[in-house]
């Protein structure tokens, strides 16, 4: 993986013209982007039995909230730190705790120590992704990144099928903790791929100013908000203390933040970004896809499961489709890019289209031909491919790459925010409405399969047939209405994609370490 040294601070330098290197490069950083998002996946089709065998189907939502809230912090830390001081030690480190994670949920025994090893997943992943964008912008002038960037995006398709069945594998032979197992040589495989191949321009910075107080107080402002949401309703009230003085937290924590960022001297998210039109409306934007995105995505493979009758493995192919979807417009759009350098309308087609698969798919019932399922969750994966990896190039193009890193990491930090936020959301108005629902629904008397917290796939299907049709009618009308409480959002997305400029994309990378004032 080994490319051209930078040149001096504040030239610009043309994309290294060695082939090979770039492919190294390119090889190494898509192990890592497959390690992460493959993790992420392979959890939605073994989650049910994982949380019925440990006893935790209330706290279900953590297993995926605490992962999400864990790389949501870090990645702004994993960003600046990567413009002070070079990405490939960062990178390094950020698969080895990854793989700590892994460890430590493989060898879980309860609900407790699974989620801590997801929260130590999280810490580390929250760089994988981002430092793979970044390094990406390192050695690729923004014209051509269009089709690297595409084909990132594919590898997230990929991993979209590939967990999903990975994980109804493990979970119905050799057993669900090779969820985390299978981390272990993947992330070996990429430290090697690092630590042979990777030479990237080193920053010319001197001695880093570390931003630490502004690094603690947006993860106390991102912990409190996912709590409040997590939390309320459910665990505590609405109106309870505890909600209340979290909203506070989140907000007081928010504004000190924003203080003391316009006084750091390398600031974390530094403000000034945001005098950028392009970076705030493509942001915003990537905060709303990740609501939609992250709270429609996360709970489909268990629904499938619950609903239909569908084995783990089953649930993971009806996938499919969405991953052709993803992969097709992912590579297609990103190739149309960097041929034509045009790029505002696909993120604008994109978005559009999720609200309308967010539509059809608010419509499911029991009854519905997993044909007609299939074609909507397709449909859902073309708006996303179209959407996901044009809006970081559009983040990448409109500054330097001194602070390429700084600004993909604050882009895909709120983006984040909005994956916590919609994984939490939804996942408590799914569980409030079908604990609501299953109250009002089962007779006096009727039994659930014992503990409701234990209720796993292979428990549901062996019920009588009349309390198997009530929980499972209650499964369906407890998700499928809210996939349209998230189209409104969309829709505001899709405004707010409008007034995008289209910047002609750089041909050239501009090594300039000056921060925009």
């Amino acid at each position: 993986m080994s490319t051209r040294e930078a040149a001096p601070t504040g030239t610009e330098v043309d994309a290294p013209t060695d082939k090979r290197a770039l492919i190294l490069v390119f090889v190494g950083l898509m192990i890592t982007m497959l390690l992460a998002s493959l993790d992420q996946m392979v959890f939605s089709t073994a989650l049910p039995t994982i949380v019925g065998e440990l006893h935790g189907v209330n706290h279900m939502v953590w297993v995926t909230t605490a992962y999400i809230l864990a790389s949501t912090i870090m990645m702004p830390v994993y960003g600046k730190m990567g413009d002070l001081i070079g990405r490939k030690g960062l990178f390094i480190g950020a698969i080895s705790i990854f793989i700590v994670g892994s460890i430590i949920g493989g060898m879980s025994h309860d609900m407790t120590t699974l989620i801590a090893g997801r929260a130590v997943q999280g810490l580390g992943g929250g760089g994988l992704i981002l430092l793979s964008q970044a390094i990406i912008a390192d050695v690729v002038p923004a014209r051509q990144r269009g089709r690297y960037m595409g084909a990132m995006g594919g590898v997230f398709a990929l991993a979209s099928v590939a967990g999903p069945l990975l994980g109804g594998w493990f979970t119905e032979s050799i057993g669900w903790r090779w969820a985390f197992w299978i981390n272990i040589p993947l992330g070996l495989l990429a430290i090697a791929s690092a630590v042979a191949f990777l030479h990237l321009p080193k920053p010319n910075r001197g001695k880093p100013r570390i931003d630490y107080l502004g690094m603690a107080l947006v993860a106390t402002a991102a912990t409190c908000l996912i709590l409040f949401t997590t939390w309320g309703g459910n665990t505590y009230a609405w109106g309870s203390g505890i909600i209340i003085g979290l909203m506070i937290g989140s907000v007081v924590a928010a504004v000190a933040f924003v203080y003391v960022e316009r006084r750091a001297a390398e600031p974390v998210i530094p403000m000034h970004l945001f005098a950028q039109k392009n970076f705030v409306l493509t942001t915003s934007a990537g905060l709303v896809i990740g609501i939609a995105m992250f709270g429609a995505l996360a709970y489909l493979p268990t629904y499938i499961q619950m609903v239909t009758g569908k084995n783990a493995t089953e649930a993971g192919l009806m996938m499919i489709p969405m991953m052709a979807g993803l992969l097709v417009a992912s590579i297609g759009s990103g190739q149309l890019v960097s041929r034509t350098g045009r790029y505002k309308v696909f993120p604008i087609v994109g978005t559009s289209i999720v609200a309308v698969a967010l539509v059809l798919l608010s419509r499911l019932t029991p009854s519905t031909s997993l044909v007609v399922f299939g074609l909507y969750i397709a449909l859902m994966g073309v708006g996303l491919g179209l959407v996901m990896q044009i809006l970081i190039l559009i983040v990448q193009n409109t500054f330097p790459a001194g602070e390429v890193g700084t600004a993909t990491a604050s882009n895909n930090f709120f983006r984040q925010i909005g994956a916590s936020l919609g994984s939490a959301v939804v996942g408590s108005l799914f569980a409030s409405r079908l604990t609501n629902l299953l109250s009002e629904r089962l007779p006096a008397g009727a039994s659930a399969g014992g503990d409701a917290n234990s209720l796993t796939p292979e428990v549901l299907w062996k019920l009588p047939a009349r309390v198997r049709e009530i929980i499972v009618g209650s499964y369906n009308d407890a998700l499928a209405p809210i996939f349209m409480y998230l189209v409104p959002l969309v829709i505001a997305a899709v405004i707010l994609l409008l007034f995008v400029t289209e910047k002609p994309l750089a041909t050239t990378i501009d090594r300039s370490a000056a921060p925009l004032d």
